[in-house]
C-alpha cells in the first residue's frame, strides 16, 4: 500500500514537474509602478533618437510616448530580474504596442530591466503597461501644440493634474534634458490608482524655463 502511494506521488510530481512555467508573482519585491513618458520630440532631436527610424523617421509625430512602467520601491527599485519568461520579446507580440512603445529595441529593454521585476508574464506585463498609458489624460495645450513653447516644471505638472482627477503634486515629477522636456513620470499603485512617491518627486526638473518642442 504505502509502495503504491510513494509511486502515485511520485508520478504527480513528474506531472506537475512537466507543466509550462509561469511567470513568478514574487519576481522581485516593489511597492508601486512608475509610469514613465517620455516626450518624443526631445528625444528624436537627440543624437541617439536621429537614429530610431521606427520613432523618428519624417512620418513619425509622436508626442508623449511610454519609455517603461517601473516597478519601485520607496528609495530604490529592482531591475533585471530572475524570470521564467524569455528574454527576448517576440516581435509578434511587441508590434501590438507600437502605438505607445514604438520600438522594439525600447520594448525589449523595458522588458528585461523593468518588466521581469513586475511578476507578470510579458503580454501581461505590457496590457499593463498600455492600461497605466490609458489612464492617463494628456494636457491638449502641451500635445497638439504646433510650435515650441516654454513653461516652467510645475505648468507642466499642473497642466497633468488639472487634466487628471485624483493625481496630486506629490505624485508627479518632470525630467529634463538640458532645457528641454525629456519625461513626465508619474507614480501609481499595483493596481493604477494615482499614489504619491515623495523620492521620485523630489528628483524631478525644477527649472523655470523648460522649452517643449512641438510634436507636429
Amino acid at each position: 500500500m504505502i509502495r503504491r502511494f510513494l509511486c502515485c506521488l511520485t508520478t504527480a510530481i513528474l506531472m506537475l514537474a512537466a507543466l509550462p512555467a509561469a511567470a513568478d508573482d514574487t519576481a522581485a519585491r516593489f511597492d508601486f509602478y512608475v509610469l514613465s513618458l517620455s516626450w518624443s520630440p526631445t528625444y528624436c532631436a537627440s543624437p541617439k533618437g536621429k537614429d530610431s527610424k521606427e520613432q523618428c523617421g519624417p512620418e513619425k509625430k509622436f508626442a508623449f510616448i511610454v519609455h517603461g512602467l517601473w516597478p519601485q520601491n520607496e528609495n530604490d527599485y529592482p531591475q533585471s530580474c530572475a524570470t521564467t519568461e524569455p528574454r527576448r520579446v517576440p516581435e509578434t507580440l511587441g508590434r501590438a504596442y507600437f502605438d505607445i512603445m514604438p520600438s522594439m529595441g525600447l520594448i525589449g529593454h523595458e522588458w528585461r530591466k523593468h518588466g521581469s521585476c513586475s511578476g507578470l508574464g510579458q503580454k501581461a506585463y505590457f496590457d499593463k503597461t498600455r492600461a497605466a498609458f490609458e489612464k492617463i489624460r494628456l494636457p491638449a495645450g502641451i500635445v497638439t501644440a504646433t510650435t515650441a513653447q516654454t513653461f516652467t516644471a510645475d505648468q507642466i505638472e499642473q497642466s497633468f493634474i488639472r487634466d487628471n482627477p485624483g493625481l496630486g503634486a506629490s505624485s508627479i515629477a518632470v525630467s529634463c534634458e538640458r532645457n528641454q522636456l525629456e519625461e513626465v513620470r508619474i507614480c501609481m499603485s499595483k493596481d493604477l490608482a494615482f499614489r504619491p512617491c515623495a523620492e521620485v518627486d523630489r528628483k524631478g526638473c525644477s527649472l523655470n524655463r523648460i522649452t517643449v518642442p512641438p510634436a507636429r
